[in-house]
């Protein structure tokens, strides 16, 4: 099997959907002799965050001098970015591989007349396999969905972390608030220590399922947190404090930008100082050489392009939208924005619209690369009535070629709305830059 063809395979997985559920992933990792069992991990959930603290963690552990995995999802362009070792992205043959083998393993199970494996399956074992196979020390395994029956739900980590909780994904994880926090409180394991940054209803259900599973909790804003300092559009200066540890106000500078990393980096830092209790190598040193430089694509990232500034930000839900607005707010206040976006159809759009737009804002609607894409005609009435001016492009490479146009090097170009636009369109604007 070549890289198409697992590509090709993978993508026919699609007709299974999305189905919940862990008894399909036991079997399937059964039959590849337990790949998750033969390393350290840390499990992260959270409805917005866990990637760039998942991204954070890899490079902690990583500066530390250790082998680490990291599997997230979903991938920007490539399905071998959701698999890396040691920074690096799983080859291409590597990833046919391992594919044709899990492939095996799937029918196998099909033929015992066990359900087929979904999509998502397949990839979490392809990463577990590949883990193993490297004989990697720690993997930081980012949840798919939710999290109790997420298909990442097979390990007990060193560490759970849920970064907060807010309404996402109702109609796979119960329809409330609280169902929602239940399901991603299923990550925690028996006697395995939590960090959350949950609040309200959603802390107190995580709480209580922590206290079931005689698990210690440590709540950012209660047992430790960051503060901002400053920032000078490139890097943040923060500093973090926990008096429940003894530490007061440790400095270190983040390359992360946005308001929302400054909580994200302090439950990064709070589950380093839990594994330092465990692993030696990990220390604070390293927590700042590995903060200071460490990058999560398309997460208020900021790339300039022959003048033009240009901020990718894969918001997809408003609260994802509210903390974007927010960071614009406070780093650049002051630059006028044009607004390149596309929003799937299945997303709660008039309330994103409502947080993200202001009225002297110009904006091109496009749609993202997903059957599930809301159409640029819908998106530009949504949108119209709350700008000054809106253009319309079905096709990713003219609406940027077009917002390029409109920003002309004078306005921030902001590009959001789904990871399945900023992706595509971010490798276009790379492709300019070199």
């Amino acid at each position: 099997m070549n890289y198409q063809e697992a590509i090709s395979y993978l993508e026919g997985l699609k007709i299974f959907g999305i189905r919940l559920g862990l008894s399909r992933i036991t079997r399937l990792l059964e039959l590849l002799g337990e790949p998750q069992d033969r390393y350290r991990t840390i499990h992260v959930t959270g409805t917005n965050g866990k990637g760039s603290v998942s991204a954070m963690l890899e490079g902690i552990l990583r500066r530390s001098g250790i082998h680490t995995g990291f599997y997230s999802s979903p991938h920007l362009v490539s399905y071998t970015e959701r698999i890396r070792v040691d920074g690096q992205a799983i080859s291409e043959q590597e990833f046919a591989d391992g594919v044709a083998l899990i492939r095996k393993k799937a029918e196998q199970m099909a033929a015992e007349g066990d359900e087929y494996p979904t999509q998502f399956e397949v990839l979490t074992a392809l990463g577990f396999y590949y883990f193993a196979k490297c004989q990697v020390e720690y993997a930081v395994i980012e949840v798919g969905l939710g999290g109790t029956l997420d298909s990442t739900n097979v390990i007990t980590p060193e560490v759970s972390v849920i970064t907060n909780v807010t309404f996402e994904h109702a109609d796979k994880l119960g329809g409330t608030l609280a169902s929602i926090a239940e399901n991603k409180a299923g990550i925690i394991k028996e006697g395995v220590p939590v960090v959350t940054a949950a609040t309200g209803e959603p802390l107190a259900i995580i709480r209580s399922r922590a206290e079931e599973k005689n698990a210690d909790i440590f709540v950012a804003g209660e047992d430790f947190s960051s503060r901002f300092l400053s920032c000078d559009g490139r890097t943040q200066k923060l500093e973090f404090t926990s008096e429940l540890l003894g530490v007061d106000r440790e400095p270190y500078e983040l390359h992360l930008l946005g308001r929302h990393q400054v909580e994200n980096s302090s439950l990064a830092v709070m589950t380093c100082t839990l594994l330092h209790n465990i692993d030696e190598r990990i220390t604070i040193t390293h927590v700042r050489e590995a903060l200071r430089i460490v990058s999560w694509p398309a997460r208020f990232e900021l790339i300039e392009l022959s003048g033009q500034k240009v901020l990718i930000d894969g918001a997809h839900n408003p609260a994802g939208m509210r903390v974007l607005r927010q960071s614009l707010d406070d780093i650049f206040p002051a630059e006028q924005r044009v607004l390149l976006l596309g929003i799937l159809k299945d997303k709660d759009i008039d309330t994103m619209l409502d947080i993200l737009l202001r009225p002297t804002d110009t904006v091109v609607v496009t749609m993202p690369q997903s059957e599930r894409a809301d159409s640029a005609d819908d998106l530009l009435r949504r949108v119209a009535p709350a700008v000054q001016h809106v253009e319309s492009f079905a096709d990713n490479r003219e609406a940027l070629r077009r917002a390029l146009e409109l920003a002309n090097k004078e306005r921030l170009l902001v590009i959001a709305g789904s990871l399945y636009l900023v992706g595509g369109v971010r490798q276009m604007l790379l492709a300019r830059k070199d």
